[in-house]
């Protein structure tokens, strides 16, 4: 990567750190106040704590195509100063309805797809799948110190300090996307990082993709539900002050962090992605289910927590890997993006369900909920066919008509280690299913046009 290149990677996924950040930062501390809103009920707070992902699924995808039209950065920028107007909104209000609007417009600064567009923009195709890895890292890293710095934060300040602090860091991100972030001399279509429309329907029929999407749905259901009762649970069930709530998170994190690194292995080295993935599946299950007869006992809960988070953490790496090894080689953006909207619907439903089951019936009930959802997606899981441990390549191949497409997509489907080519006139791209084991990189590379201009093509 160039200098510019890991500018761009690094402040963009400070930008989008910065706002899951403040998204998840009040979980592990919401609940707890259900007794201090006024106008609170499980039922509304659990709408509280999920409301976010309702505005982020419906919009993520029209703020990404807008960007196409508008610019990336006035589009992230615009959803970054909506995220912090919903900040501000919940930082004032001293009800819950004002916590729920708050969240909304937290949610509905949807700029998922928008920056990933401009990260495409700004880095070029060989090097791009290094650029959204940093930024599918910073995600992860976020969910993990939000539950971390959440209940510390909430003992200093309180709930309506952590808007206020979220809305500072959101701020901070449009100082980083106005000062720091590199601007792109053009903008143009990745169909490998963004939707495409005209490929909506070819997405939303195909049977493998949609049980990926309803997996990540469910996962984040089951996440979110968790996180409507699991913070009551130790404060209540177990006797532990909320400001110490995070010596029970740090380091069950961290050893199921560890605990997962071999079974990714396995996965994908073995080449045994399902029976990994699935087993994962059964394993999450399982754990709730042990939650929900044991949280009660503290040893016995923070061993459930660990199995549960090492399951989870396996899954929520699994999942964008299966996509993109399911994907059509053109079509990997589209996939993501409606990807995307499942994993946040999945939460918007997580939040309501939980608070609604606790209010009619208890912690227990939740778990079982979350654990009987589980079960329902092993099913699902279950029938899925085995990857075929491809990987997406982009290659640059400058400008040519669509009859040379078609001659170079010939030849590059002819290259060992290539299973399918897809070049895209229009787009100066060739887009293309590899098995790495196999793949003669060179002869691959030599098609390739630079926006230096270098490579050796010939047609």
């Amino acid at each position: 990567m160039t200098p510019q290149e890991r500018r761009a990677a690094m402040s963009l996924a400070s930008i989008f750190s910065m706002r899951m950040l403040g998204l998840f930062m009040i979980l592990p501390v919401f609940s707890l106040y259900i007794d201090d809103i006024s106008g609170a009920t499980p039922a509304l707070m659990g709408l509280a704590i999920g409301i976010y992902g309702l505005t982020q699924g419906i919009l993520q995808i029209p703020f990404g195509l807008l960007s196409d039209r508008l610019g990336r950065k006035p589009v992230i920028a615009a959803g970054l100063l909506l995220f912090v107007i919903g900040s501000v909104v919940a930082a004032m209000s001293d009800n819950i309805y004002g916590l729920i609007l708050g969240r909304a417009l937290q949610g509905g600064g949807a700029i998922a797809a928008a920056v990933m567009a401009l990260a495409a923009d700004l880095t070029r195709e060989e090097v791009r799948t290094k650029a959204m890895a940093i930024i599918g890292m910073s995600i992860g890293a976020s969910f993990a110190l939000a539950l971390l710095l959440g209940p510390i934060i909430n003992h200093w300040i309180g709930l309506h300090g952590i808007f206020w602090f979220i809305a500072a860091l959101a701020t901070c991100g449009i100082v980083v996307l106005l000062f720091v972030v590199p601007t792109p001399v053009q903008h143009r279509m990745h169909r490998d990082a963004q939707p495409v429309p005209a490929q909506f329907r070819r997405i939303l029929t195909d049977t493998q993709l949609l049980r990926l999407d309803f997996g990540i749905f469910v996962l984040h259901m089951i996440l979110t539900s968790v996180f409507v009762v699991f913070p009551l649970v130790l404060q209540r069930e177990l006797g532990i002050a909320p400001g110490h709530h995070w010596w029970i998170y740090l380091p069950v994190l961290l050893f199921s962090v560890a605990a997962m690194v071999p079974f990714i292995i396995i996965a994908e080295r073995k080449r045994r992605m399902k029976d990994v993935f699935v087993g994962a599946v059964l394993v999450l299950a399982l754990a709730l289910l042990g939650m929900s007869v044991s949280y009660t006992h503290i040893w016995l809960l923070v061993l459930c927590l660990f199995v549960f988070f090492t399951a989870f953490n396996l899954l929520e790496a699994t999942l964008p890997s299966l996509v993109s090894k399911v994907a059509p080689p053109d079509s990997k953006g589209t996939a993501m993006g409606f990807y995307s909207s499942s994993q946040f619907f999945g939460a918007f439903l997580g939040g309501s369900l939980g608070g609604v089951v606790l209010g009619k019936y208890g912690y227990a009930e939740v778990f079982l909920l979350a654990s009987v959802m589980g079960l329902i997606w092993f099913g699902f899981a279950s029938t899925m066919k085995s990857p075929s441990y491809l990987s997406s390549y982009v290659l640059p191949v400058g400008k040519i008509t669509n009859d040379a497409a078609k001659r170079l997509a010939e030849e590059l489907g002819a290259i060992e280690g290539v299973a399918e080519a897809i070049v895209i006139a229009q787009d100066e791209v060739a887009y293309l299913k590899v098995d790495r084991k196999l793949l003669d990189e060179d002869r691959l590379q030599s098609y390739a046009v630079t926006e230096q201009g270098l490579g050796d093509v010939a047609h």
